[in-house]
Parts: C-alpha cells; sequence; structure tokens
C-alpha cells in the first residue's frame, strides 16, 4: 500500500511503486484531468504539481513521490496563481480542442507562482516542454500575460 497526498488528500492506493503517477491519478483515483499524451515526458499533457513544481506524471514512479504534495488540474484553481491562469484562459478563449490544456495549464501556473510577471523568454522557457497540437501557443502566451496582470 502506498499512501501519497493529492489535491489536499492523504490517499492509499495499491500499486506496484514503480507505477507511473499518471496512471495512479487516472485509474485508481479517478483524476481523469491528467492527460496521457506521449508517454516519454516530451509533451507535457501529463503534468502536474509535485511539491509545486511541475512534473511529467507519466515518467513519475509513484514510489519517488515520498510525502511531497502533489496537486492536479482538479485541484490547481484552488491556488491563487491557478485561479488567475484558470480566468484567463476562459476570458481570452485560450483552449481549442483541450486536450492539452490541463498540462498548459499546470505549466503556468507552476511559472506565476514562482514568477508572478514573467517576460516572454520566462514565458517561453516554462512552457517550452509543453505541445499543443492546435498551435495555440499565441493565446497561451496572452493568458499568461492577463493573469500575471492580475496577481
Amino acid at each position: 500500500m502506498t499512501t501519497i497526498n493529492v489535491n489536499g488528500q492523504q490517499r492509499e492506493v495499491k500499486v506496484d511503486a514503480e507505477t507511473p503517477l499518471l496512471w495512479v491519478l487516472r485509474d485508481d483515483l479517478g483524476l481523469t484531468g491528467t492527460k496521457f499524451g506521449c508517454g516519454i515526458a516530451q509533451c507535457g499533457a501529463c503534468t502536474v504539481h509535485v511539491d509545486g513544481a511541475p512534473v511529467r506524471s507519466c515518467q513519475l514512479p509513484v514510489g519517488e513521490i515520498g510525502n511531497r504534495p502533489v496537486t492536479t488540474i482538479e485541484a490547481i484553481g484552488a491556488t491563487p496563481a491557478g485561479a488567475r491562469i484558470q480566468k484567463a484562459w476562459l476570458d481570452l478563449d485560450v483552449i481549442q480542442c483541450g486536450y492539452c490544456q490541463s498540462g498548459q495549464i499546470m505549466s503556468a501556473a507552476a511559472l506565476l507562482a514562482s514568477n508572478p510577471t514573467p517576460d516572454d523568454a520566462a514565458i517561453d522557457a516554462a512552457m517550452a516542454g509543453n505541445i499543443c497540437r492546435c498551435g495555440t501557443y499565441v493565446r497561451i502566451r496572452e493568458g499568461i500575460k492577463e493573469a500575471a496582470r492580475h496577481g
């Protein structure tokens, strides 16, 4: 039995310690907002926060998390940066197909939590690992700037 803190709650799961966090979140805890993309930590669709830092959950064994808290897209709106990002996403209609957006929002929220006024270079660096097949990169950047203006 493995115990992890997800979205502020202690959760027990009966999985092998090498099971990727993504599958624990989706299959064992029913938190399906985090998406499977490439499975090799290259696209960012599976991004969650572990101890406030964005990580690719498809490659992170659940046994490596320990006591560090995990935050998923289902709870990011409870954080100040996450709430601003989600509002900006809706206000600017950032989402197109939406598949990558949970990962995009998680990376953007982590950026604003650590850098409340990022410039274009900081935004590009923070978001470089999140791929959007619809190509909404301009709207994503504007969403981050809009959220930063209201921080």
